[in-house]
């Protein structure tokens, strides 16, 4: 067993997080005052009261011909601006602050991505076209981190499943994998031996197809911000947050179980299917309970971040505390 159960009074090191930087010595920006609510959450289909009337977007480039997607919840929003100024994306930085000050100038347009491998139909898309040939979502997701904080995220995006379709995966198609742009240039934080880039994630193919798993290309009813993962980026929200590879360029489907970057980096602290887990902690601190951006007090983490009944299914024959 790798896992250790940990204090709550463990929180500190909870902040700090990947071991690769906590060797390093590298300092970790502090979050002041946020704290998780106890007691469970809502998870609800459509006809729930809408949770966006209470916030309010940032100034960027409004999407159009958005829908309300099939799922949401009934939970308070994370505010635009601890969404869009509290992120892990390390091409940019390590410190929570640095993708927002760092990607101000990360030019997004014109972008492709590439989907190739096991599939009919491989090819080049670009972004734009990808957004104009599919219906717009907004999914109102609850987005926890691996450090044991969250937030609710109102992402805007299509599903992963209507594009994996357009190029008609093959029988030999088994997993899903995802590489971020790799530009030392655009991206400083590269520059860095902190992660083997260019940044890279999976999926096994059913977890791709599963209708939670989303490509996001806004936040708030905008484009992504750079600092969230502009242009487009993966969100599956039964998953940790590292999981959410950003700023992706290929998508490449493939018959064996592909390389994570987390995991390559601290396999005992990371693993491939990276599901939010209560009863997993981490090997340097508990899983168990949360704090949600904004709240005072810890909340109980959910059993796949809430989104069990929707996801549960694909890990029924497996040990969760080996296939973490």
């Amino acid at each position: 067993m790798l896992i250790t159960i940990r204090k709550p009074s463990d929180a500190k090191e909870v902040e700090v997080t990947p071991q690769v930087l906590f060797e390093s010595r590298r300092r970790f920006i502090k979050t002041a005052a946020l704290g998780v609510a106890g007691g469970a959450v809502a998870f609800t289909l459509p006809g729930a009261p809408d949770a966006r009337a209470v916030v309010t977007a940032g100034n960027g480039e409004k999407l159009a011909g958005i829908v309300d997607g099939p799922y949401a919840t009934t939970e308070k929003l994370t505010p635009y601006k601890d969404v869009t100024t509290y992120n892990n994306f390390y091409e940019f930085g390590t410190s929570k602050s640095d993708p927002a000050e760092n990607a101000k100038n990360f030019i997004t347009r014109p972008w492709t991505v590439s989907i190739e491998g096991e599939v009919a139909k491989p090819g080049v898309v670009d972004v734009e076209d990808l957004i104009r040939s599919h219906q717009l979502e907004e999914r109102i997701y609850r987005h926890r981190c691996v450090e044991a904080w969250s937030m609710v995220v109102p992402w805007v995006g299509v599903p992963l499943s209507a594009i994996l379709k357009r190029v008609e995966p093959t029988s030999n198609a088994k997993f899903v994998a995802f590489e971020t742009l790799y530009d030392p240039k655009r991206m400083p934080g590269q520059n860095r031996s902190v992660l083997d880039w260019p940044y890279v994630e999976g999926l096994r193919l059913d977890e791709a197809m599963n209708p939670l798993a989303i490509l996001a290309v806004g936040v708030y009813g905008e484009r992504m911000p750079a600092q969230n993962g502009a242009p487009i980026r993966l969100v599956t929200p039964w998953k940790y947050g590292f999981k959410g590879i950003k700023s992706i360029v290929k998508i490449r489907l493939v018959r064996d179980m592909p390389p994570t970057t987390w995991n390559k980096s601290a396999a005992r602290e990371y693993g491939f299917y990276a599901n939010v887990n209560p009863r997993v902690d981490h090997p340097r601190w508990s899983q168990a309970k949360e704090r949600r951006i904004g709240e005072f007090f810890r909340r109980k983490t959910l059993m796949f971040n809430g989104y069990g009944a929707e996801v549960a299914d694909m890990y029924r024959t497996m040990d969760l505390s080996k296939n973490f």
